[in-house]
């Protein structure tokens, strides 16, 4: 029973997240990139692209891109994709369209500098959602996973090509400024979006080098309750044989991890490092409960 809760709460979770996701994505689309002629990769740039042509609606073509893009990678990459794509594929348009329908979304700001800043951010916060589930965007997405596996090449290769592609199309029919602006969406997303992904999972770790390693040990464990784990190790000037404490915690108890120390040794050496993530027990698995000895 509490593993089927568990699964229901991640389902729920996952589907909250491509949902707020894709309608975010489609916000900033409406309200920034249309109306101020910003260039921007994936099936939307091209979109966009071919709107300048044809009397097409962008969330249609949209669509109908992501249809076929996701169709194609049912059939040469499986299921797999499909059912992690297929809801980002449906939903992105749906919202885009329902998001064009805003009155005076398009005038919320006549800054086109400030609309890319937001354009930016917004898309990598966006696209960090939906990936941080482990859900694909869709799109152009699948055409760089069908890329990388006819060619044998990273997919990353492909994200970049097709990316640059699309930005170069669009730089074709686009002024100066806007190229610039989608420079400036460009880079702010690819920051903001590795910051999402690992939003709440960066954590400290402590490595610490001491002759009362072992007083340390059983504070950080009984104090702070902190998973610690011992290292041996030999003194490089002396060559002596001793033991290293490493601990990770989070980064608000750093404070009183170091006073802990000082405490107990003034004189430890102690380097403080910041890991992106950390999985496994006492942190993506529940921690046991053990006697301290």
């Amino acid at each position: 029973m509490a593993k089927v809760k568990k699964e229901a709460k991640e389902y729920a979770k996952t589907a909250f997240m491509i949902i707020i996701g894709n309608a975010l994505l489609a916000f900033l689309v409406a309200a920034f990139i249309i109306p101020h002629n910003i260039i921007m990769g994936g099936t939307t740039g091209i979109a966009l692209v071919l709107g300048k042509f044809l009397p097409f609606n962008t969330a249609l073509v949209v669509f109908i891109l992501n249809a076929i893009l996701l169709i194609l990678g049912l059939i040469i990459i499986g299921k797999k994709l499909f059912f992690t794509s297929v809801a980002s594929t449906f939903l992105y348009p749906i919202f885009l369209s329902l998001m064009q329908k805003i009155p005076n979304i398009e005038n919320l700001t006549d800054d086109t500098l400030l609309a890319s800043l937001f354009a930016g951010v917004l898309m990598g916060l966006s696209l960090g959602l939906v990936m941080r589930v482990g859900s694909s965007t869709g799109g152009m997405d699948i055409a760089n996973l069908i890329l990388a596996k006819w060619t044998h090449k990273s997919v990353a290769i492909y994200v970049y090509v097709t990316d640059i592609i699309v930005v170069a199309a669009q730089a074709v029919v686009s002024d100066s400024e806007s190229i610039l602006m989608g420079i400036v969406v460009l880079v702010l997303e690819s920051l903001i979006l590795e910051q999402t992904m690992v939003f709440g999972q960066s954590q400290i770790e402590l490595f610490v080098i001491s002759q009362k390693y072992e007083e340390i040990r059983v504070k950080l464990l009984s104090d702070l309750n902190a998973g610690v784990t011992m290292s041996y190790i030999q003194t490089g000037a002396l060559r002596e044989e001793s033991k290293g404490v490493i601990c990770v915690i989070h980064p608000r108890n750093l404070y009183a991890a170091n006073e802990l120390i000082r405490s107990i040794d003034p004189e430890a050496f102690v380097t403080v490092t910041k890991i992106k993530e950390v999985r496994g027990r006492g942190f993506t698995a529940e921690r046991q409960s053990v006697e301290l000895q």
